[in-house]
């Protein structure tokens, strides 16, 4: 055999020692995750769905042709008497629930006089907004919240997905609706009945939230991993449950404390990670912050809307443009409009309480007003950071009195006053100021506002979450506006930073001093090794 044969061999062999010792240190080194027990006892949880065992079709009262909303309720009544005392305790039949604000005490809180940056208020356009009530006939200030005939039983329970509130009528469902059909079809809420109304707040799907729209319906895990089709399926009760209708969580756009509220940690614990330097975490990092990296991941949300662009017309008349994505991003009857899709949040300190601008509130119009401003700080040992969308805009206010004003916006007809209709701010403001009995100068201009909305939904696969430098970085961090707190790689601190410099410094000369010496120990041996060797010989 020639050289080059042996060559030619004995590198054969290497590379298969060396492919060998390869693969013996990728099987030995390599380690499968662990599964997570805490998250598959969950799944196996919720992968179970309950099942009615009901069927309210064979029911003797439902074989019948019902001709009003009323009669519906009424044959409900028959069976699940006393029912409709829990429903009129709650503040989905009220809009309003009693509460405590810091600073203000105890107050009686809700779309009855909480105002927002987007529709502005309920009050005086009762008719319209009640698209959203639980209710029939809720059309001005005669309601009566003790009817229990005018309870709407069918919105938060059709399983027919046919039933349909009609547009500015008070709450009564759209006279294409087969009532007959629709009582026979009902049982626990699903994800599409408590959507009729939280997908569609503020005029149209995922104004308001950006969190919670009609893209979340049969979605993918990575539009939400508790909702999707092909994930776990969800429905809104198995985080939201409730008790005697008494739905658990809160809107924090017109609620206050921090009771009955639904967290994340209520399932998945304080400890959900499997490293403990991610559990140290969620002392003061809520789980949202990181597993909702962004929203508004199917439909555009509305981010900023400016009602003093409103009134402009064309040959006399109200239009609309679109954008390039097919939301209205200028309405005469509303102004112009910004929209955004897969949008990062913002961040801020929250710990669970609320305040919020109330009808007849006074402020300083040279500064932004927070129409619910989240309470928090790094010091508030309840506190802790969360996704916010905040909604910024300008609405109309009175510049005598400093306070925003409740315009009355809808009414059928032209010459009511009402600005839909006529276009006419002075008279609009006068309508609604009339309405809830508060002063108007007839001196008006708009205050710039800004709304903050918790984001909780839409949340991503693990894979998807947040890295630790996305915050944990001197450019770009996510958490650049949060400053009241030191954080390692966005900050820099002089005391720290020295330490550091110095510590490096420290640990490069303590290698180097450790060499110098090994070398000088060693050339010490070196040169008395030749004279020992001598004077063994001799003895």
């Amino acid at each position: 055999m020639d050289k080059m044969s042996i060559r030619m061999a004995r590198n054969i062999i290497l590379v298969f020692i060396y492919s060998l010792i390869g693969l013996a240190a990728i099987n030995y080194f390599h380690k499968e995750e662990e599964p997570n027990i805490k998250l598959e006892s969950l799944k196996n949880k919720y992968a179970i769905k309950d099942s009615s065992t009901v069927d309210h079709s064979q029911f003797a009262e439902l074989q019948k042709e019902f001709n009003t909303p009323q009669e519906v309720t009424s044959a409900c009544l028959s069976c699940h008497n006393g029912t409709h005392k829990e429903i009129m305790a709650s503040s989905h039949w009220n809009w309003e629930r009693v509460s405590y604000i810091e600073g203000r005490g105890i107050k009686s809180i809700g779309k009855k006089n909480v105002l927002n940056n987007f529709c502005i208020g309920a009050e005086s356009n009762e008719q319209a907004c009640a698209k959203c009530h639980i209710g029939f006939g809720l059309n001005g200030d005669h309601f009566d919240f003790n009817n229990k005939r005018n309870v709407d039983c069918m919105v938060c329970h059709d399983q027919s997905e046919t039933y349909l509130k009609g547009s500015s009528m008070a709450g009564y469902p759209d006279r294409t609706v087969n009532l007959t059909d629709v009582a026979k079809s009902v049982g626990s809420p699903k994800k599409s009945n408590c959507g009729a109304c939280h997908f569609y707040g503020g005029g149209g799907n995922n104004v308001k939230h950006g969190d919670l729209e009609e893209g979340i319906l049969g979605c993918s895990r990575e539009v939400d991993v508790h909702m999707a089709g092909n994930g776990m399926d969800m429905e809104c009760t198995a985080c939201h449950t409730t008790k005697h209708h008494n739905i658990s969580g809160k809107l924090y756009s017109v609620s206050s404390d921090n009771t009955n509220r639904v967290e994340c940690e209520s399932c998945h614990t304080n400890t959900p990670h499997h490293y403990e330097l991610l559990n140290t975490h969620t002392a003061k990092v809520s789980c949202q912050a990181c597993h909702i990296p962004t929203y508004s991941k199917v439909n555009a949300t509305k981010m900023s809307w400016l009602w003093s662009d409103a009134g402009k017309l064309k040959d006399g008349k109200p239009y609309f443009e679109e954008d390039s994505l097919g939301n209205h991003d200028y309405m005469s009857i509303k102004g112009s409009f910004v929209w955004e899709k897969n949008v990062k949040p913002e961040y801020v300190w929250f710990n669970g309480t609320a305040d919020h601008y109330l009808l007849g509130d006074k402020f300083d119009a040279s500064e932004v007003v927070v129409m619910n401003k989240l309470n928090g700080s790094h010091s508030d040992k309840e506190s802790k950071i969360i996704p916010v969308k905040v909604h910024r805009g300008d609405q109309i206010y009175d510049k005598k009195y400093k306070m925003l004003i409740q315009p009355k916006l809808y009414a059928p007809n032209v010459g009511d006053s009402a600005y839909w209709k006529d276009f006419n701010w002075e008279t609009a403001a006068a309508a609604g100021m009339k309405r809830i009995g508060l002063p108007f100068s007839g001196d008006y201009g708009f205050a710039k506002t800004e709304m903050y909305w918790p984001i909780n939904h839409m949340v991503s696969p693990k894979e998807e979450s947040l890295s630790c430098s996305e915050c944990h970085s001197s450019t770009n961090s996510r958490l650049a506006n949060l400053n009241d707190f030191y954080l390692p790689g966005r900050d820099s601190n002089e005391f720290l930073d020295a330490i550091g410099r110095y510590s490096i410094i420290m640990a490069v000369m303590g290698v180097i001093i450790h060499g110098l010496a090994r070398v000088f120990s060693t050339k010490l041996k070196l040169d008395t090794a030749p004279s020992m060797a001598t004077g063994d010989m001799k003895d």
